[in-house]
């Protein structure tokens, strides 16, 4: 399983990012922040997965990428990512990512 986001805009905020992404000819809001609660991933579309811990990926033409592996916290209304890895990556390198993806490994 590849879940593909396209991520229309990222913007900053004091202390997390907020846009907009497409999934399925739909749009939906992203909110990426530290980890104040915690290591978190809530999507707005279920997922049907049994593992505990799932790897998201942000990417971007050049090779650019950053990636985590979050605890999947079940839906929301919006795309949560809550990483400090995630976060302050994004925070140096904010315009260059176009992609948002949570990958499924084989076990």
């Amino acid at each position: 399983m590849n879940l593909r986001f396209k991520i229309q805009y990222l913007n900053i905020y004091e202390s997390y990012f907020k846009g907009k992404v497409e999934f399925g000819g739909e749009e939906y809001t992203i909110n990426i922040q530290s980890e104040r609660r915690g290591k978190i991933l809530k999507l707005p579309i279920p997922l049907e997965t049994k593992k505990q811990r799932i790897l998201v990926r942000l990417t971007g033409p050049g090779d650019i990428f950053i990636e985590d592996y979050l605890p999947y916290q079940g839906n929301s209304e919006w795309l949560e990512i809550d990483s400090d890895e995630i976060t302050f990556y994004i925070a140096d390198h904010q315009d260059k990512f176009d992609t948002f993806e949570i990958v499924e490994e084989s076990s």
